[in-house]
């Protein structure tokens, strides 16, 4: 009877080490191995550009994804289309405004798992002053207590007045705006 109350109880240890180990929160974004960038048309042709500056928040435990949230908060100003000119139209009032509005944000509202590494991220975008629902594809990779999250995120600009007055003209710039982030993360056990 001693014996197999010493292996019960070293099984129970077992499983709680093993389920405390097991248990991983990503929780800290690397923002230097990380990166926001966006596609775009204009006049038909295919161009990228990049944001320089953000700050990301997250949260994720592949066990609890119904407890993930995820904040991003973009500095406009530091835009990178590919030429100074560009760069300096962008930011201006028609565009986004930089001086009076100088975030875009995204605060999550739900994640939703696919299968496999694929999951559907929901929540606000906020951009110029106007916020809408939006909701983006997103694949998750991990590699011990590294982890990437990839997503495209496709907006319509002249839902967020970017491009206002003679900007507007979608032959020039096209509406359609291909938001693409690459955040990677660090976990850490998580407390039980």
């Amino acid at each position: 009877m001693h014996r197999m109350t010493t292996r019960l109880f070293l099984f129970i240890l077992f499983m709680l080490a093993y389920g405390m180990a097991s248990a991983v929160g990503f929780n800290q974004v690397l923002t230097g191995e990380s990166s926001v960038i966006f596609g775009y048309k204009q006049m038909g042709v295919a161009l990228d550009g990049k944001f320089n500056k953000f700050a990301a928040q997250l949260s994720f435990d592949p066990a609890k994804i119904d407890k993930a949230q995820a904040k991003i908060d973009i500095d406009v100003a530091s835009i990178d289309t590919g030429s100074t000119e560009g760069n300096e139209e962008v930011v201006g009032k028609q565009w986004f405004n930089a001086k009076a509005i100088p975030t875009a944000s995204f605060v999550s509202t739900g994640l939703k798992a696919l299968g496999g590494n694929r999951y559907e991220a929901s929540g606000k975008l906020s951009i110029k002053g106007r916020t809408l629902e939006v909701k983006a594809p997103v694949t998750f990779q991990s590699a011990g207590n590294k982890g990437r999250f990839d997503g495209i995120l496709t907006i319509k600009r002249l839902d967020y007045a970017i491009g206002e007055g003679a900007w507007s003209d979608v032959d020039t710039v096209a509406n359609e705006i291909q938001i693409k982030f690459h955040l990677v993360v660090t976990a850490a056990p998580n407390k039980k």
